[in-house]
């Protein structure tokens, strides 16, 4: 199959990923530009991974208030530069965390981050760390993906590190 410029366009308008990725996915796949997104998102979470050490000393602080001010979430997300901290992308992604932190109340940023003596002193079993933890917790806006792989797929569009510094939420009442 004879891969277009349109198709790549598509391709890259879909996923945020290089021009010349999105041909060579699209014909390693041979057209098919679900398999392509696929290879995509493998490739972007593999540099993702090779980012994970970056500093990250830029970002914002995101808050939102929900059910007429009665439940709220404040929540940092830090990248390495300003620039990025300043696009639209990295704003949305605060604001969905912010979101998510309302909605789903977790605990902890990461099962890795869950202090040992809370874990021992509840009895937290890996499943039990794995919904109290914002990371692996399901994204609210696609289930298929958790929060840690919505962040990765941000960072393989930006191009740099991204992590969650620290979040709170707030209930009226609690």
């Amino acid at each position: 199959m004879e891969i277009t410029a349109g198709m790549v366009k598509a391709l890259r308008e879909e996923t945020g990923a290089g021009i010349m990725d999105c041909k060579r996915a699209l014909s390693d796949t041979g057209g098919d530009v679900e398999k392509a997104k696929v290879i995509l998102r493998e490739k972007g979470l593999a540099s993702a991974a090779k980012k994970e050490s970056r500093e990250t000393s830029q970002g914002l602080v995101e808050v939102y208030i929900h059910g007429a001010g009665r439940i709220g979430a404040m929540v940092e997300l830090n990248c390495e530069t300003d620039f990025v901290a300043r696009t639209d992308e990295f704003k949305g992604l605060a604001r969905d965390i912010a979101m998510q932190v309302v909605a789903q109340s977790p605990r902890f940023i990461s099962p890795e981050l869950a202090p040992p003596e809370v874990i021992d002193a509840e009895g937290l079993t890996e499943a039990d760390l794995k919904g109290a933890s914002l990371t692996t917790q399901d994204y609210f806006r696609d289930p298929k993906l958790s929060v840690g792989e919505k962040i990765k797929e941000v960072i393989a569009k930006s191009g740099e590190n991204i992590r969650i510094r620290r979040f709170e939420r707030y209930e009226l009442g609690r």
